[in-house]
C-alpha cells in the first residue's frame, strides 16, 4: 500500500527526515510515533503530495504522490489535527459541500452522508450548526467527512486529541470497523495506549530517524520487557544509592524498570520508599526509552 525507501525531506539545512525506509501493507493500521518535530507530519504531508520529497522513492496506492497527487487524494480520507468545519453552517451543509468538493455524485451525496453520520452516531444532529456541536461531536464529524469518498486508505492525524475518554472509545470502536472491512490506515497520536490498542505495527521516529519498528507487544518485549515501578521525584536521593536501577526521568515521576515485581517491592524494604505505581512495562515506556522526551500533546 505504501513502500518509502532512503525518503529524505529537507527544510533548507534542516533535515526533516533521514532516509526512510517503510513498508505498510493494505489493510493493517500502521502507527508513526514520536515526539514533536520526529517528522510524523511532514512524512504524512509527502505521502498525498502536499510537501514534495527532497530524494528517496514513495509509493501510494501504486502511484508517486510527486506525479500522481490529485489519484492519491481521490482514495484517501485525511483526519486532520484542526477540524476545519464551517462553524456557520449545519453538519448536513458542511457535509454536502465537502462532497461536491470531492467529486461524490450528485445523487449519491445525501444518501451517503446520512449514512456515514448514523454510523458515527450523529444523525440525529444532521441540521444542527457546527458552533452548537461538541468538541467530541465535532471530531466524530471530521471522521464522516474523511469517509465520504469511500476511501482505501485513511490517515488519522491526531484523532482523538483532547477527546473525553468515552469519545475516545467509541472513534476506537470505529477504526477497528474500518480496519475489520479492508480500509488500510496510518495513524499518528501521542497517546501511547491508542497505538497498542488499535496498530497491527508501528515505528518510533526521533529526529527523522525510525529508531525502533514492529507490533506494539514486540517492541515492548525487545526494549522494556518486564515491570515498571514509578516513584516520586523527591525519591530520586535515595534511589541513586541503589546501584544497576534503569531509572528514566520526565516531569511526572521516576520510571524504574525491572525483571520481576519482587526486584520493585524490595525497594521498598531496603530504601523504606513507596513506589506511586506498579505495572507491567508499556509502549510508553519504549518511547520514553529510545526518544528520551517526555509525551506532550502540544500541536
Amino acid at each position: 500500500m505504501i513502500t518509502a525507501k532512503d525518503l529524505t525531506k529537507k527544510f533548507g539545512n534542516f533535515e526533516a527526515i533521514k532516509g526512510l525506509d517503510l513498508h505498510i501493507q493494505a489493510g493493517e493500521c500502521f502507527g508513526l510515533l514520536g515526539p514533536n518535530g520526529a517528522g510524523k507530519s511532514t512524512f504524512i504531508n509527502i505521502l498525498y503530495g502536499a510537501v514534495e520529497r527532497t530524494s528517496g522513492d514513495l509509493s501510494v496506492l501504486g502511484l508517486d504522490p510527486r506525479r500522481d497527487s490529485r489519484e492519491i487524494k481521490k482514495r484517501l480520507g485525511v483526519v486532520t489535527q484542526e477540524n476545519a468545519l464551517d462553524e456557520s453552517l449545519s453538519v448536513l451543509e458542511n457535509m454536502m459541500i465537502y462532497c461536491a468538493f470531492i467529486g461524490v455524485p450528485k445523487q449519491e451525496r445525501l444518501q451517503r452522508i446520512l449514512a456515514l453520520l448514523d454510523y458515527m452516531n450523529l444523525i440525529h444532529k444532521k441540521d444542527a450548526l457546527i458552533h452548537g456541536l461538541s468538541g467530541g461531536m465535532k471530531r466524530r464529524l471530521v471522521f464522516v467527512r474523511a469517509l465520504l469518498g469511500k476511501p482505501e486508505l485513511l490517515i488519522l492525524d491526531e484523532p482523538t486529541t483532547g477527546l473525553d475518554p468515552a469519545v475516545r472509545h467509541l472513534l476506537w470502536g470505529k477504526v477497528r470497523e474500518l480496519k475489520q472491512a479492508g480500509t488500510t490506515i496510518v495513524l499518528t497520536t501521542h497517546y501511547m495506549h491508542e497505538a497498542e490498542v488499535l496498530c497491527d505495527r508501528l515505528v518510533i521516529l526521533n529526529q527523522g530517524i525510525v529508531t525502533a519498528e514492529g507490533t506494539p507487544q514486540k517492541m515492548i518485549e525487545t526494549h522494556t520487557p518486564g515491570f515498571v515501578g514509578i516513584f516520586a521525584l523527591a525519591d530520586k536521593r535515595k534511589l541513586l544509592q541503589k546501584e544497576n536501577l534503569e531509572i528514566t526521568e520526565d516531569s511526572s515521576g521516576l520510571y524504574i524498570r525491572a525483571n520481576s515485581m519482587d526486584e520493585l517491592t524490595r525497594l521498598h524494604s531496603e530504601l523504606g520508599l513507596t513506589p506511586l505505581q506498579i505495572r507491567p512495562a508499556n509502549l510508553e515506556d519504549v518511547f520514553l526509552k529510545l526518544t528520551g522526551k517526555e509525551i506532550t500533546l502540544d500541536a
